[in-house]
């Protein structure tokens, strides 16, 4: 009897070998094969343009063709259905966006679970948004824009890049935050958002930098607060809005990477070591800066808390809004 039991062990362990070494080979060997990288975003936009910087600079490490291939659409959440759908082999990857957890809080019929169809690998960088005003409202500072907003309830608005997005959201925590009466205007993207701003159509945006940073230097919108509860080092003597007396306010932009669920733990540890090698490199830490981010470094588990809390807070904003 115990020299069947020895067999069948052995047996047993043997063939959880065999069925084990595919996927230990595929991870030594990764990427025998081109990868690519989904950008769930048009060409031609910012985080289309940082994405393919960070993919010339993986194609260099891994010697291997980096394709990036945008997916637009539904607030990023076809491209990220592609990834969730693919093969956990580490060859398909997504180029995620803080949109990426703001649509998830929003939008409750996506095609994927977001917090169980992906593996976080890395988080590249963070940067703050700028509030910023239209020039006819003439405001130079938030303390101002609360003491309008509460004489003349109903009357301002902002606008967005869309339903769901960040812009939109963190308008929406502002309302929490402070109770007033603003009404939010959504377009299809940030550019027509901005083209209606600058024309004072709206009145107020929740901006990434790299949305809004040149029409900020050229004094074209006045610039009212970041959104981070740090200063930008690109605008150091403008305050925050928890300096500007909005409580428990600390909302950043983020671009990462995730692959699909699945994807072997050895696969995405080679990944984010070689995204942290990327963006220690010039190209994309000089871009973050000028666009007044900042580098992360950074394990995939610290990925992982921070997409974490970023969805639960997203989550909380998304249910205390009145109507969607």
């Amino acid at each position: 009897m115990l020299k069947r039991f020895h067999r069948y062990a052995a047996a047993s362990f043997a063939a959880l070998l065999f069925c084990a070494s595919p996927v230990l080979a595929q991870s030594e060997n990764w990427p025998q094969r081109p990868i690519t990288l989904v950008v769930p975003f048009a060409a031609g936009g910012g985080t289309d343009s940082l994405a393919r910087e960070f993919a010339q600079e993986l194609g260099t490490l891994v010697n291997q063709p980096i394709v990036v291939e945008n997916r637009g659409g539904g607030g990023g959440s076809i491209g990220a259905a592609r990834v969730a759908n693919a093969s956990p082999d580490g060859l398909t990857l997504l180029f995620a966006t803080s949109t990426f957890a703001t649509n998830a809080a929003w939008e409750k019929s996506l095609p994927y679970d977001a917090r169980k169809a992906f593996a976080p690998v890395a988080l590249l960088g963070t940067g703050p948004l700028m509030l910023v005003a239209t020039q006819g409202l003439k405001l130079k500072q938030v303390p101002d824009l609360l003491a309008l907003a509460k004489a003349e309830p109903g009357t301002l608005n902002y606008c967005s890049s869309g339903p769901g997005s960040i812009n939109h959201l963190s308008g929406a925590l502002f309302q929490q935050r402070t109770n007033l009466d603003i009404q939010h205007v959504p377009y299809r993207g940030s550019g027509p958002a901005t083209l209606d701003l600058l024309a004072g159509r709206v009145q107020l945006f929740f901006a990434t930098m790299p949305t809004m940073l040149e029409h900020v230097k050229a004094g074209n919108v006045d610039l009212l607060a970041v959104t981070t509860r740090q200063r930008s080092a690109l605008f150091p003597d403008v305050p925050t809005l928890e300096e500007s007396g909005i409580p428990d306010y600390d909302i950043s932009t983020w671009w990462g990477i995730l692959a699909p669920a699945g994807t072997p733990d050895a696969i995405v540890q080679k990944i984010n070591k070689l995204a942290n090698e990327i963006t220690a490199r010039p190209l994309i830490s000089k871009r973050l800066a000028s666009e007044g981010g900042n580098v992360f470094t950074g394990t995939a588990s610290d990925f992982q808390a921070h997409l974490d809390k970023e969805m639960d807070m997203w989550d909380k904003v998304v249910a205390s809004i009145p109507t969607q």
